[in-house]
């Protein structure tokens, strides 16, 4: 792979891969690592893209893999780190999101997003590439390596699980009105 190859890859690319893996991750930090490694790993396969997808996807793919990668091994990491926790000298640290954190993001998004934890991982995958990152159910299909119909059937399910749980929300507003 040369130079302008690659530079023309992430150029082109950058910010969505970027997108899609803070959306997946909730993290921008660890999205930054896990986007050097997708970026990494293109370097080594290059040679072996055969060309049956667009690049977006095949990058796509990439960047899925790196994240599920990730969680496999933050999952081993915790289960041992619970091994050798220290609960009376170590100090916890809350997940939750800082003040500072909450006031970035828009009360509608918050919902959207907090809805869209309780989705499968699968849901969550297809609504996060299909709305998120634009892409095609045809896209989506390849980077996930499904068929159509299973994108657009795990689609529906996620749309219509996140509108069950969004709807308590909007007739609590609509009363406040």
């Amino acid at each position: 792979m040369n130079d302008s190859v690659f530079h023309r890859l992430y150029d082109a690319y950058h910010q969505d891969v970027f997108q899609f893996l803070i959306y997946l991750v909730k993290n921008r930090t660890l999205a930054e690592d896990l986007a050097h490694e997708v970026y990494v790993r293109v370097l080594r396969s290059y040679d072996q893209f055969a060309g049956n997808s667009s690049e977006k996807t095949w990058l796509f793919a990439i960047a899925k893999n790196v994240a599920i990668d990730h969680f496999r091994k933050q999952a081993v990491r915790q289960k041992h780190s619970l091994d050798f926790f220290d609960w009376e000298t170590e100090q916890l640290h809350s997940t939750t999101p800082s003040p500072e954190d909450m006031l970035q993001a828009s009360d509608e998004f918050i919902q959207v997003e907090s809805a869209l934890e309780k989705c499968t991982g699968d849901q969550k995958m297809v609504i996060i590439m299909r709305y998120f990152q634009d892409l095609s159910i045809a896209e989506t299909a390849q980077i996930l390596d499904w068929t159509e119909a299973k994108v657009k059937t795990t689609q529906h399910r996620a749309i219509k699980f996140l509108r069950q749980q969004l709807q308590p929300i909007k007739e609590q507003e609509a009363k406040r009105q």
